[in-house]
């Protein structure tokens, strides 16, 4: 009896196999170890699901979506509906939710299975599109039924749409499932049903009858020699086909299944130990580039060493790699048969196969592994261009066979044995084919592949458009030919040489100053506006060419050599045009080309302080606007794309103005740099007599629901001189430094204990008494790392319930008493501070050390205690001084920064001004404070290029230090030997000594300029810097030295952070790394969104301290939760914008010093703060802001500080939610 469907052949070797034998095995690699099914349990489970979807009315006629991760229950939820018999469609909860609901609507889907903990995510991917019902929720089964129901279109055109489609077309929509019986009459019915991904073409909608597959397991399983012994890996997704065979390769030979989380298949070190070290896995297929990401060290010496467990190693998907490349894989004596498998989605799954032999991996004469033999049933042919069958050379490949025939799309029937085009080009050698590669237009563009033709397509359908040709020129410069529709035509264009109608740089249509420029500007704008909205960034093409008609060749194809001639020719031109250019023109033109970049409209303003990315571009389309501004201006501007990316409208306009116009601009800047110099010496005179000042005058608060505002005087707030105060810095991304008391003002001589001031500290007792005695808790958050073999799977928490001020979770995850310990004293409590509520904890007292079982996470609100007016914008993050003074009391102090070019110190109880100074441009930069023999110095960069000492009681000014740019960097200041140090937009980094007011050091930082702020490692001496052409630099704190030099190519924003086992900083490219001290590569993880914020380390509540954990926020609106010994993603937080501020970790503490759980405060751009654990990112509080939040928060004591975009710093008090009890969170470790 032949077997026609993938349940009957795990039934019948069910029924032969060992019942208690595993079937399926998933590691969680966690503390939660592995789960089993055995195939008995397998069998009942996957029998009890079918009964409860029949008892749905769920039939054959019904497709049956499964919107899940893979877990233990995989293949019970796929068995359980396959036997009703209904073919499933799998959904990626990873996809973008445009990308469902397209599936969703191609497939007229109406049931979808969900895993219980995605049900909100899956509502939240479609329910703006659909209705969703919720039908029934099987826990056992960890599965809710929804019923989708399509709601009502609103346009009506759609109905006569309908109505005038053929009846075959509208008979296809109805059921795409239903389809020819001469293909799936029973029991040869559907199996799946997948959206390609479009890689090699248009996504496709494949429907898969079980005779297709069927016969591609069994020939695999014999060819492979696959044994109840074995262990497969579920390497590929469910959305792509080769998962099937992975699947039930394993189940239909009584083997083992081997499921991970996805998170841990883009960890290569930590896979590979789970596969070969933990599970013996005997049989691996996967794509070259899953196997290249182990490294060719792991490959030899663990995947296929010479006693590798790996028996079967098939590779497709991709090219197979060259024999060279594949013996540089293996070590010696390594027995593992590889296989190389090739096939398409659209002929599920694979079609041939070739052994590759020890002879294939000793040729030197070819780079290509042949494709080799079809599988069981599956028919080959060759065909060139005219359609003619190949038997030696070159030629596209054909696959088919009487039963490996899918359905596309909306096909209804389809004759077997049917051949499919596969758009790969192969050549046929001997008896054997060789791959050749694509032929068509796909190529891969910033590290993504674009298919040329769809966004031809994409360009076409516009109603402006007539006929459009895509090509790549000089490189990788994505160019649109288009010939616009008569009605949108610029005047005289029919008649214009093809050569001479292009990109119109000047603003007028081609240059000739006859009024076509505006028409044809337009129409470009308003096309790349639309594209804006209908394609992904990386396809958008970077210039639009318009022509009356496009050159054809002989046969009548488009000349895209022509196209490329003509673009080559426009730069040219566009090049010649430079030198009569006006400055007034190329600020008309620079205004064209920000709004095209960002699809503006014409009619909307510009302001000089607008900020490319904070107006919606990203890094690509700043790219696009950088090479727009070189044709535009027939200059490539050496740091222009900094300047773009960082810089304001002002900024850029003076940037490229500058070199066609030196002169000029120069005799502007040195008028403004004196008129500011001679303003800033009697400014704060000036302020406090209350004359007329160029900074704009505060405004009220205009929120009325902002309570406990007061208002206060402008000036300078003199306080009594500093005198022996010791105490706590706070700053962002939970960094709390411990400075000295009276006697490190006192016993020191100089800056470093000596009576000259000398600069090199070598003295011993000089560094004893001049180094604070940092909390090695509380200073850095540093702890050691080792290695973690207890990751936490992946989950991500969305907020629920909003109230005004309050999003209240729906839940709140209790903890599983964990214990920590923590010592007296280490952070002693402000007296300003209230009393924290009740401890609920059980303590023991040993030995001066308190351990506190924690059995909840307290629920807080967030409520304004105070705001300030700052006059401007406030993305500087807050800094807090809290000085114990004499008398034994506590005080604290916000010092912060706006566009107003005020820093304001306010005291943190009350929110009243101690003194406020307006310093000679804008403020970006978080400030810092340092402790020295000349007193306690806030310093803080600024735009106009220095470095500002102040006085922290009285704001008067001690020193200024001049760089050669703006200063966004924050500065850090060595405790050792009281350097402080801080990087420039001149791309150095300077080290300064503010006791003798003098340069110790600068370093040039290898190009690029010094946004992010450095970072230091106290004990390990090691002082790292970041720049935005994407060096990451190591270097000793004392001389500037070069330790050693990493490069990305991508802008580093983010500023890095340091544990004792590692650094960690963010990129723009949404990767956030982890480098040893040494300077090696560790891990790095991906988000989906560019990555401004710094990491912010978070101490492990329970030992080891390989437990360690980092939280960071990224452009996709996410917080993340990073394990630092490997980069696992813990869990993640969706916030409502985008995440530039960094996290500040906190512990809430009890009277008598036991705490709560780690918190981690955050914000978002959507004017959200939030608060949430560190255990699981369940929401704890939050509160919406009147603006957007690009600041970071810092906490102490009851307080969260902040900055806001509408030209207010908050201060917010924690409370315990419910009872009003205001809580202490100083302890910050």
């Amino acid at each position: 009896m032949r077997l026609n469907t993938l349940h009957d052949l795990v039934q019948k070797k069910a029924a032969s196999t060992d019942s208690d034998r595993t079937a399926v095995s998933f590691d969680t690699c966690t503390a939660s170890g592995v789960l089993t099914l055995s195939y008995k349990e397998l069998l009942a489970a996957s029998n009890e699901l079918t009964n409860l979807l029949r008892g749905f009315s769920l039939h054959n006629e019904h497709l049956i979506g499964l919107f899940c991760y893979p877990e233990v229950n995989l293949p019970v939820w796929v068995l359980g509906i396959l036997q009703l018999p209904s073919p499933y469609l799998p959904l990626n909860p990873e996809a973008p939710s445009t990308h469902t609901v397209r599936i969703i609507h191609q497939c007229k889907l109406t049931n979808c299975v969900v895993q219980n903990e995605l049900v909100q995510e899956f509502q939240a991917h479609v329910s703006s599109h659909f209705a969703l019902e919720i039908c029934s929720q099987w826990p056992a089964q960890n599965l809710t039924l929804v019923r989708i129901h399509r709601k009502p279109s609103p346009e009506p055109h759609d109905n006569r749409d309908m109505k005038s489609e053929s009846k075959a077309a509208q008979r296809a929509r109805s059921s795409l499932v239903k389809t020819s019986t001469s293909i799936t009459d029973d029991p040869d019915s559907l199996a799946y049903v997948l959206c390609t991904s479009g890689t090699t073409g248009q996504p496709k909608i494949v429907r898969v009858p079980h005779c297709c597959i069927v016969p591609n397991i069994m020939h695999l399983r014999d060819l492979f020699g696959v044994t109840a012994d074995d262990v497969v890996f579920l390497a590929s997704p469910l959305t792509f086909d080769p998962s099937v065979v992975e699947m039930f390769l394993a189940l239909c030979s009584g083997a083992q299944l081997l499921i991970v989380p996805p998170a841990i298949k883009r960890m290569p070190g930590r896979l590979a130990r789970v596969l070969f070290h933990q599970h013996k896995t005997t049989i691996l297929q996967a794509t070259p580039t899953l196997l290249g990401r182990f490294g060719r060290r792991v490959l030899q010496q663990e995947v296929m060493s010479a006693d590798s467990s790996l028996r079967i190693l098939a590779l497709g998907g991709e090219a197979c790699p060259s024999p060279a490349v594949l013996r540089s894989w293996r070590q010696e004596g390594n027995r593992t048969c590889i296989f190389n498998l090739y096939g398409t989605t659209e002929v599920s799954c694979w079609a041939t196969y070739h052994t590759v032999t020890e002879a294939d991996l000793l040729q030197s004469s070819t780079d290509s592994v042949p494709l080799g033999e079809p599988l069981m049933g599956t028919r080959l042919e060759v065909r060139d261009g005219e359609g003619q069958m190949v038997s030696e050379g070159e030629g596209q490949i054909f696959i088919g066979g009487q039963d490996r025939v899918c359905l596309l799309d909306e096909e209804e029937t389809v004759v077997p044995g049917t051949m499919r085009p596969t758009g790969d080009w192969v050549t046929v050698q001997g008896a054997q084919l060789f791959y050749l590669g694509r032929k068509d237009h796909l190529v891969k563009r910033h590290g993504q592949q674009l298919h040329l033709d769809s966004v031809q397509q994409a360009v076409e359908n516009l109603t402006e458009v007539e006929a459009c040709a895509v090509a790549l020129c000089e490189g990788d410069k994505l160019v649109a030919f288009i010939v616009p529709s008569p009605v949108h035509a610029a005047p005289g264009a029919a008649s214009s040489n093809a050569h001479s109608i292009g990109f119109d740089s000047d603003g007028g249509g081609g240059g000739d100053g006859d009024g076509r420029g505006s028409s044809s500007v337009g129409l470009k704008r308003g096309i790349q506006r639309r594209l804006s909205h209908l394609l992904p960034s990386h396809a958008i093409p970077d210039c639009l060419v318009l022509l009356p008609s496009l050159p054809l060749t002989s046969h009548g194809k488009v000349a895209l050599g022509e196209l490329k001639e003509v673009y080559k020719r426009y730069r040219e031109r566009l090049g010649s045009h430079k030198d009569r250019l006006s400055a007034d023109t190329l600020k008309e033109r620079l205004l064209i080309l920000w709004k095209e970049a960002l699809g503006l409209p014409e009619d909307v303003s510009v302001e000089a302080g607008a900020n490319f990315l904070l107006s919606g571009g990203d890094s690509l389309q700043a790219l696009r606007f950088c090479d727009s501004i070189s044709v535009a201006t027939g200059t490539s501007s050496a740091g222009l794309l900094e300047v773009v990316l960082d810089g304001s409208y002002a900024d850029i306009l003076r940037h490229v103005t500058m070199a066609p116009f030196p002169k000029e601009l120069e005799l502007e800047a040195q008028v403004a740099l004196k008129r500011r110099y001679d303003d800033d010496d009697d400014a704060a005179a000036t302020v406090a007599a209350g004359a007329h000042s160029p900074v704009p005058p505060k405004r009220p608060i205009e929120d009325p629901s902002m309570t406990g505002t007061s208002t206060r005087p402008v000036g300078v707030v003199a306080v009594a001189a500093d005198s022996g105060i010791g105490g706590h810095v706070v700053r962002r991304a939970g960094e709390v430094l411990r400075i000295g008391g009276r006697s490190h003002a006192t016993e020191s001589k100089g800056l470093n204990g000596n009576e000259g001031g000398g600069r090199s500290p070598k003295n011993s007792q000089t560094k004893k008494s001049l180094t604070p005695k940092l909390n090695p808790q509380t200073a850095i958050l540093n702890t050691t790392l080792k290695d973690n073999d207890n990751l936490q799977s992946s989950h991500i928490f969305r907020p629920s319930m909003k109230t005004k001020d309050l999003i209240v979770p729906t839940a709140v995850a209790e903890t599983s008493h964990l214990a920590t310990t923590v010592k007296d004293n280490d952070n002693p409590q402000p007296s300003h501070i209230s009393t924290p509520f009740m401890n609920t904890a059980v303590s023991d007292s040993q030995e001066g050390t308190t351990t506190t079982s924690m059995t909840t996470v307290p629920q807080l609100s967030l409520r304004v205690r105070w705001s300030s007016d700052t006059g401007r914008c406030v993305d500087a993050s807050p800094v807090l001084l809290v000085e114990t003074v004499p008398s034994g009391r506590s005080r604290a102090t916000v010092f912060t920064g706006s566009h107003s070019h005020r820093l304001q110190a306010l005291e943190l109880t009350s929110g009243e001004v101690r003194w406020e100074r307006v310093l000679g441009d804008r403020l970006e930069s978080s400030a810092a404070v340092a402790v020295s023999a000349c007193g306690t110095l806030v310093v803080v960069g600024c735009y106009d290029g220095l470095v500002y000492f102040l006085h922290a009681d009285s704001g008067e000014t001690w020193w200024t230090f001049e760089t050669r740019n703006a200063v966004k960097s924050s500065p850090t200041v060595d405790p050792v030997s009281g350097l402080v140090i801080v990087g420039s937009h001149d791309a150095h980094v300077y080290a300064l000594n503010p006791q003798e007011k003098s340069l110790v050091w600068k370093r040039h930082c290898g190009g690029g300029a010094v946004f992010s702020s450095p970072c230091l490692h106290p004990t390990l001496r090691l002082l790292y810097a970041a720049t935005l052409q994407g060096h990451l630099l190591c270097l000793h704190p004392e001389t500037g030295a070069t330790v050693w030099t990493r490069s990305r190519g991508v802008p580093f924003f983010s500023s890095p952070r340091c544990s004792n086992g590692a650094v960690f900083i963010g990129s723009v490219d949404g990767n956030v790394c982890a480098f040893s001290h040494t300077g090696d590569m560790l891990w790095q993880c991906t988000t989906a969104g560019p990555v401004f914020s710094s990491p912010c380390l978070v101490p492990s509540s329970i030992p080891p301290t390989s437990n360690q954990t980092l939280v960071c926020g990224s452009h996709d609106g996410c917080v993340y939760s990073l394990s630092c010994a490997d980069g696992s993603v813990r869990w993640k937080f969706q916030t409502g914008g985008k995440v530039y501020s960094s996290p500040f970790a906190f512990r809430p503490l009890h009277p008598g010093g036991h705490h709560y759980q780690t918190l981690v405060a955050v914000a978002s751009t959507d004017g959200t703060v939030w608060v949430l654990n560190a255990e699981d990112g369940s929401v704890c509080a939050s509160l919406s802001l009147p603006g957007e939040l690009f600041s970071s928060p810092v906490v102490w004591g009851q307080t969260l500080v902040i900055g806001c975009r509408n030209d207010y710093v908050y201060c917010l008090e924690l409370a315990e939610f419910g009872q009003g009890t205001v809580m202490d969170c100083s302890a910050q470790t």
